[in-house]
């Protein structure tokens, strides 16, 4: 980046974009892609089948939404276990499954890690993630920023998977703007290094969590 060149809401849009579309393509081996139109949005909100959020603050503050139809989240899933060597039979069938529920949420955990790790470091600033909450809805449950956002403003982006299933991103943050005042040589992020870190806890996801986290979230939610 260039001495006074601004990096704005949008160029962090796109990097959260790649972070999505390289850590679900490296943790799956499957081709992720994503709509080059963005839409404006004013509320982001989770909605069926399977919708995840994460909290980030520091230097802005925001929130990521990830919905996912019920075939896209299968496709990830067995894609993500099958090529840690877990045999197809031993995998879940539905969506519903806590197990798929567990192995989404730790990718949209890496997908953070991945985008707060390269921001952080091409902006030379901090921010932190809260723990990714994933819920199987079958209705949709508008949420909102628990926070004081600067101009708040909203994107959804479409993404699809290589078998043309759909799921779509959301993202609320301050509208924002970061201007270079000296020159300096960012480090650079490793992306299968913070995949590897995690795989561990997908891989043992095939033990069945206890459900009242998501109830309690839930019944937090009205729901």
């Amino acid at each position: 980046m260039k001495k006074n060149e601004a990096v704005t809401t949008e160029d962090i849009l796109v990097k959260l974009c790649n972070s999505v579309t390289e850590v679900l393509g490296t943790a799956s081996g499957l081709d992720i892609n994503y709509s080059p139109m963005v839409q404006r949005i004013h509320k982001t909100s989770l909605k069926p089948d399977l919708g995840c959020f994460v909290l980030f603050d520091g230097a802005f503050s925001g929130l990521v939404v990830i919905n996912f139809t019920a075939a896209a989240a299968m496709e990830v899933y067995q894609s993500y276990l099958m090529s840690m060597g877990i045999p197809q039979e031993e995998l879940a069938t539905q969506h519903t499954s806590d197990e798929v529920g567990n192995v989404m949420g730790e990718l949209m955990n890496q997908i953070l890690g991945d985008f707060t790790g390269k921001v952080s470091q091409q902006l030379q600033t901090s921010i932190n993630q809260s723990q990714p909450k994933m819920l199987t809805l079958n209705k949709q449950v508008l949420i909102s920023v628990d926070t004081n956002l600067d101009r708040p403003q909203a994107r959804r982006v479409s993404f699809y998977t290589a078998r043309n299933n759909i799921f779509y991103l959301e993202l609320a943050m301050d509208r924002t703007e970061f201007i270079q005042l000296h020159e300096f040589q960012p480090e650079e992020v490793d992306p299968d290094a913070i995949l590897a870190g995690t795989s561990q806890k997908a891989a043992q996801a095939n033990s069945k969590p206890d459900s009242s986290e998501q109830d309690d979230l839930l019944a937090s939610l009205g729901l």
